[in-house]
């Protein structure tokens, strides 16, 4: 019976991510507006129930990572070394996305092309703040948890504004400049050397909060 049931979920998450691969490739090649959730199943061979059976709205096909991209800072904050503070964690991981080219950075190849269609849609930009939102009220929430705080506390909130509105704009600018033209290596380089002074900053206001 697991072995049936772990088969199952396997062909589910399977047909899910060929729904949302060919779904990418219709967004990337018309744009998301032209694209419709039949031309989608269409595609994919599977009928439009089966689309919304795996995906509630056609934004949730685009953003198929959305709970990874909400959870991320948060998994970073729990897996911390020992000894390490919340910051240490998260430059940690934020250069070793950007050494991997890993989604993580919001640097990887192709990112820039995403964030034009994302520029492009208004449901889109408009989920992609909501899903901005959700993030930093996650980490916070984790944060809380970690350090045990009280309800009062206002410092796992603050550490998380400061931390994802540094890490959205390094970002931003480097998609930013890509847009516009240069190299992915010189980007990735410039965007590093930012990333060294964001982090400094941060550690030396949040310093060693949250040592694990």
């Amino acid at each position: 019976m697991g072995e049936q049931l772990g088969l199952r979920e396997r062909k589910k998450r399977e047909t899910r991510q060929h729904i949302a691969d060919m779904a990418m490739g219709l967004f990337m090649t018309r744009g998301f507006e032209n694209v419709t959730v039949a031309e989608v199943a269409r595609v994919a061979d599977v009928s439009v129930n089966t689309v919304f059976n795996y995906f509630r709205t056609k934004e949730d096909l685009f953003l198929d990572r959305q709970d990874s991209f909400v959870d991320e800072p948060s998994r970073v904050v729990r897996e911390r070394r020992a000894g390490e503070s919340v910051i240490a964690a998260l430059r940690r991981d934020f250069f070793e996305a950007l050494d991997e080219g890993d989604w993580r950075s919001g640097l990887n190849d192709g990112a820039e092309v995403v964030v034009r269609l994302i520029n492009e849609s208004p449901s889109l930009m408009s989920r992609m703040r909501e899903l901005a939102e959700r993030r930093e009220e996650h980490l916070a929430e984790t944060l809380a948890e970690e350090t045990d705080a009280d309800e009062d506390d206002l410092r796992p909130g603050l550490v998380a504004a400061q931390v994802c509105a540094a890490i959205r704009r390094l970002a931003a600018d480097g998609i930013r400049r890509k847009m516009a033209g240069e190299s992915h290596d010189d980007v990735v380089r410039d965007v590093r050397a930012q990333a060294r002074l964001a982090f400094d900053l941060l550690e030396n206001g949040i310093g060693a909060y949250g040592v694990a």
